[in-house]
């Protein structure tokens, strides 16, 4: 048995935090309370890894125990092993190797990991790797069992490397397709499409906070404005769940004068307070400017309209964001480690921190405590409109965003859409345009014929309720022909019927169904400049802007 574990005295330091203070010591932070514990928990694993009846896996237990006690901080405090340090690169730098394309695990009867889609002009792409091809063989070895990460690890490399990759595609005589493809160094785009909507307004969606984010919002930023029909620019943040915090500092600086105050952080200590402040002139300090957030616009998504809010610079329309103010530096550890830490708090140019969750208190419960909007300090923006603190980013313009129906639902999670477009692809060549394509009637019924109902799994929550309620009226004595024949009844009136309840919900379908269409010819840009086309959000941005004196209004501009 092998009990010679080498762990950093950084590492071991943040396990004692699990290890009870004996009973009767106050818990400090001194070196011997420290030096205490490092020697209780040394002591502790050489007695445990000595005596337990089985083999300890030393690499499996010390994780275990850094991550409990990191979870027992905030959820942004997390340790980074070795193994996972390529995965954490590409958030920051937004560039891996490999052959360009997201992948998919999925169970039940087609069970495998699948291609969910190839970025365009990848190796996947050019080699001719289609959305919904089923992976079988990576270099030699089968993988029809592994897992999506496995099979991830596989197909990653050094750029200029090759790898033999064999899928079966669906829907098609020649099915078993194999690909040499050679790795590249692959750049996720971070603004996966900008263009024109509504006529007028400049639409630039920015899905990440990465090394590119900045660049690649200024090029479209320029671009838009060298339309002379663009009168006004939208920011898509809905979804984006931040990244690097000098980016948003940097996009912020896109839209207001040099030198301008966007975020302070203040640490443990008075003398950790830092300010960052634009470096470089605007491309355009007064255009008019919208920002969209919703709940999952986090972190730099949050410094970025919060600012801009605070500013007096742009409208902010959507849902509350997710509220996020916590800063996060990464600090070496050895063999390859990392510690991802929280740092510091931000606080955005009114003054107001936007955390919504305080990590440090908690009630009776053990759950942590969320600042109630009733006690949420008021702050003013530049011009003095009120604004709160916590919570996240309020929208000056609020948009309910409905709700996914459970059919909806179940037609995403069991893959019913993604089956279709994938045969749909295979049996048509070409379709319009984003811009202009449709889902008629003959495609619409193509996919309701194309739904197996004995297969279409309904979460039968009404038929459910009333089998539960005859079960209470019977224990009640309440069960008589009369009740028998009106829960009859009931059940028959609401019982499911899947071309009725298909048609019922055509509308939100025809999207999903678009949606995924659109991406196997025209990629994620596609799929967003669709999305452009029936967007509530945009719509009352538009409205903003075209309502003679409303964006000035909102804005308190003189």
């Amino acid at each position: 048995m092998k009990k010679h574990i080498k762990i950093s005295t950084v590492l071991l330091l943040a396990l004692t935090l699990l290890v009870p203070i004996a009973q009767g010591e106050e818990k400090d932070n001194s070196e011997a309370a420290i030096v205490r514990n490092l020697d209780i928990f040394n002591s502790l694993y050489k007695e445990l890894n000595t005596y337990y009846v089985d083999t300890i896996d030393a690499q499996k237990s010390i994780e275990t125990a850094i991550n409990a006690m990191l979870d027992d901080i905030d959820p942004y405090t997390e340790y980074i092993p070795a193994k996972s340090r390529e995965e954490f690169q590409v958030i920051s730098t937004g560039e891996y190797g490999g052959i360009g394309s997201y992948i998919q695990e999925r169970r039940g009867e087609k069970k495998g990991v699948y291609i969910s889609g190839p970025y365009k002009d990848s190796p996947a792409d050019r080699a001719g790797v289609h959305t919904g091809d089923r992976i079988l063989v990576i270099d030699g070895d089968t993988v029809t069992g592994w897992s999506s990460d496995k099979v991830s690890n596989k197909l990653k490399g050094l750029a200029n490397t090759q790898v033999r990759l064999t899928v079966v595609r669906p829907y098609c005589d020649d099915s078993i397709k194999t690909f040499d493809i050679t790795r590249e160094t692959i750049k996720l785009s971070p603004v996966p499409y900008y263009g024109v909507t509504r006529g007028d307004m400049g639409y630039i969606c920015l899905n990440t906070f990465n090394e590119h984010s900045f660049a690649q919002v200024r090029d479209a930023l320029i671009e838009l404005k060298k339309n002379p029909a663009v009168k006004s620019i939208v920011l898509d943040l809905r979804g984006n769940g931040g990244g690097l915090m000098e980016s948003a500092v940097q996009i912020v600086g896109l839209f207001v004068p040099k030198g301008t105050p966007v975020l302070t952080t203040r640490g443990r200590d008075k003398q950790s307070e830092k300010i960052y402040k634009t470096t470089a002139d605007p491309i355009d300090p007064k255009i008019p400017l919208a920002v969209l957030v919703d709940g999952g616009s986090a972190s730099s998504a949050e410094i970025t309209a919060g600012a801009l809010q605070d500013l007096d610079r742009a409208v902010i329309l959507g849902s509350r964001s997710f509220g996020k103010g916590l800063v996060q530096s990464v600090r070496p550890l050895p063999f390859d480690g990392a510690l991802k830490v929280t740092i510091a708090k931000y606080y955005i140019p009114s003054g107001r921190l936007i955390q919504e969750i305080d990590y440090s208190q908690r009630d009776e419960n053990g759950a942590y405590q969320r600042l109630p909007d009733s006690l949420a300090r008021v702050f003013h923006t530049a011009h003095g409109r009120e604004v709160r603190e916590g919570g996240g980013i309020t929208p000056d313009i609020k948009v309910d965003y409905p709700e996914l129906t459970r059919l909806v639902y179940n037609i995403v999670r069991d893959n019913w859409a993604f089956d279709f477009a994938t045969r749909y692809a295979a049996q048509h060549p070409t379709i319009d345009p984003p811009a202009t394509f449709e889902i008629t009637d003959t495609i619409f019924n193509e996919f309701k014929q194309f739904i197996d109902p004995d297969k279409f799994q309904y979460d039968k929550v009404c038929e459910t309720g009333i089998e539960n309620l005859r079960k209470v009226a019977k224990t009640e004595g309440y069960i008589n022909d009369e009740t028998t024949e009106a829960f009859d009844r009931l059940e028959k009136l609401l019982k499911h019927d899947l071309s009725q309840d298909l048609d019922t919900h055509r509308s939100e379908i025809e999207k999903i169904l678009a949606r995924e269409i659109i991406q196997r010819y025209y990629y994620q840009a596609g799929e967003t400049e669709l999305d452009t086309r029936s967007d509530e959000t945009l719509d009352r941005a538009h409205e903003v802007f075209t309502k003679p004196g409303e964006y000035r209004r909102i804005l308190n501009l003189k």
